[in-house]
């Protein structure tokens, strides 16, 4: 199990690098990116995985969060693979909200997307074990975290939720936080998962949520001008069920914010160091 590396950019003393391998998971070709701090020449650091939202790839978060900077600064590698299976022979659809570029980090389990689409076990098994392989002198996958943005926050939130026992710290920016109740959710889900709920009800935060807590704060920044707030974020409702079934979290809104990488970058120094002080211990 390799990849290979595609391109290297020396940033803030460490590697910037992009990767491509076949992934056996999605049956496909994949390319995925890491940054490895300058500490992690010399030891073994904690990871973070990144999960970009739709229509996005490894490259939106790469080159316009700023997380270099601050990765390099707590000795933090992060990981930052594509949002869907792609290529020849890969499903897809019409609407930039559903098929490639919008995996929604679940298996499916319905056709035309069953053969393909099965980013929840990429994120959590395949792409962790790759990782690991490769970078075995570097990377340290016991100290792993995971964070996102939109629908890759949707999928931070309840990958950690699904497997409280691999990641030690998770947060979100302007997540999905309920998407059995919005027109993103119920279109991906009933797509991808069929019209069951009980099935969505798996990779529902709220739902999850009634079942797991986490022994950690959630961290969840949300723009309050961000232009789907209301109609397909829905972070009251994400409150409410960590109100209800004692699970910490940390909700902060901010004032004239939107839903973009100007939002992701004004705040990244926090998420990092979030996820520092619950990893590098």
């Amino acid at each position: 199990m390799s990849a290979d590396i595609i391109a290297a950019n020396k940033s803030f003393g460490g590697w910037q690098q992009r990767l491509r391998h076949a992934s056996r998971t999605l049956g496909c070709e994949m390319v995925f990116s890491v940054y490895l701090p300058p500490q992690a020449e010399t030891r073994r650091v904690p990871v973070l995985y990144w999960l970009s939202g739709l229509t996005c790839n490894d490259q939106n978060f790469v080159t316009k969060a700023g997380a270099q900077r601050y990765a390099a600064e707590h000795g933090i590698a992060i990981v930052a693979p594509d949002t869907s299976p792609r290529g020849e022979g890969v499903a897809d659809a019409e609407g930039w909200d559903l098929g490639q570029g919008a995996g929604f980090y679940v298996n499916a389990t319905r056709e035309p997307w069953a053969a393909h689409f099965r980013m929840y076990d990429y994120v959590v098994d395949e792409l962790p074990a790759l990782v690991s392989a490769q970078y075995a002198a570097a990377i340290d996958g016991d100290r792993s975290g995971v964070f996102g943005h939109s629908m890759g926050g949707h999928g931070a939130l309840t990958v950690a939720l699904k497997n409280p026992d691999r990641y030690r710290s998770v947060s979100a920016f302007s997540p999905i936080c309920a998407p059995s109740h919005c027109s993103w959710g119920e279109q991906a889900f009933g797509a991808y998962l069929g019209p069951e709920r009980a099935a969505w009800a798996q990779h529902d935060t709220c739902e999850l949520l009634a079942n797991t807590q986490l022994p950690f704060e959630i961290l969840v920044d949300q723009g309050e001008a961000d232009e789907f707030l209301d109609r397909q974020l829905m972070p009251e409702r994400l409150a409410d069920a960590c109100a209800r079934h004692g699970q910490a979290l940390r909700l902060r809104r901010h004032a004239g914010y939107d839903h973009s990488y100007y939002f992701i970058a004004s705040f990244m120094a926090d998420h990092v160091r979030h996820h520092a002080s619950l990893l590098c211990v």
